[in-house]
């Protein structure tokens, strides 16, 4: 936050990035989901690249072009197509980790002199981008103490894993290294409550207006969440358990010009929908009522 109003101030580093961020943690804590909301509320474009994709050297000419005379050449790379059509973006690098080391030159160029150069001689302007990149660095040392047998995380271990992995040349170019904690059991709720409303709102343009049962809340809390892979399974689980049974309803059953829904459980935990037809409107007499005669004009 700090970052984005020193850039909007006038106040930011004229020749950088807005910022340049790590967020390490878990997966399945919000990482990714806090880059996309980022975008979201600034009102700019996310690119997100998978940098499992580029874990080859030959895969950096996809980011910045091919060299002349090769196939391609002419068409740029990917980032900097990308950033040069969307000047105004939150650039998402997902698990930067599994990257080339040589995409790590570049990012370093990026970060030092807000722009980069295509293969091409072209520049790409980053100098209104904000660079977010993730890492599950330190997850494993983090998980290690839910498990038996194992002493308790003390702090810092997870900065040493991310120091083990990262030059000091690409982290003292980072303006800030974030760090997500495990899901605890009043965010999981909210993760639930989020997914939920994805879904309320859906269903109000099919004109139903559902109703979800605490029960049912607390279920999804407990099953769709995982210590390994955070709230991920959520999204499966509720697609499962509740959008496939709606599907029907909506398609062919009581739900097709819409209705009052209840989403809870019944005794064996499986899905129970309590549907209502809405109120029928009073129709309206289509009989029009006679006027009354007009007065006739005075002669």
């Amino acid at each position: 936050a700090s970052s984005v109003k020193m850039a909007r101030s006038g106040l930011g580093k004229a020749d950088k990035p807005i910022g340049a961020f790590l967020f390490s943690g878990p997966t399945g804590v919000g990482k990714t989901e806090a880059a996309k909301q980022l975008a979201f509320i600034l009102g700019i474009e996310l690119l997100r690249f998978d940098m499992s994709e580029y874990m080859e050297r030959h895969a950096v000419s996809r980011l910045i072009g091919a060299p002349p005379g090769y196939v391609g050449f002419d068409q740029g790379g990917l980032l900097t197509e990308a950033v040069t059509k969307k000047p105004h973006a939150v650039l998402l690098l997902d698990e930067i980790e599994k990257a080339h080391p040589d995409i790590f030159n570049v990012l370093l160029q990026v970060m030092d002199h807000g722009t980069l150069t295509d293969n091409n001689g072209r520049k790409a302007d980053f100098r209104n981008v904000i660079i977010i990149m993730t890492t599950n660095a330190g997850a494993e040392t983090m998980n290690k103490s839910t498990i038996g047998f194992t002493n308790a995380r003390e702090p810092g271990d997870e900065m040493a894993d991310i120091k083990r992995l990262f030059t000091p040349e690409f982290r003292n170019r980072l303006d800030a290294t974030v760090s997500f904690k495990p899901l605890d059991e009043t965010v999981i709720m909210r993760v639930v409550d989020k997914f939920l409303l994805q879904l309320e709102t859906q269903l109000a343009e099919k004109k139903v207006d559902v109703t979800f049962t605490d029960a049912l809340r607390k279920y999804l809390a407990k099953k769709g969440f995982d210590p390994l892979m955070g709230a991920r399974p959520m999204q499966r689980l509720i697609q499962d358990m509740i959008r496939r049974a709606l599907a029907d309803e909506l398609l062919f059953g009581r739900l097709t010009e819409g209705g009052r829904l209840t989403v809870g459980l019944d005794d064996k935990e499986e899905v129970q929908l309590d549907i209502q037809p809405l109120p029928k409107k009073e129709s309206r007499s289509s009989k029009s009522e006679p006027a009354e005669p007009e007065e006739a004009e005075a002669s």
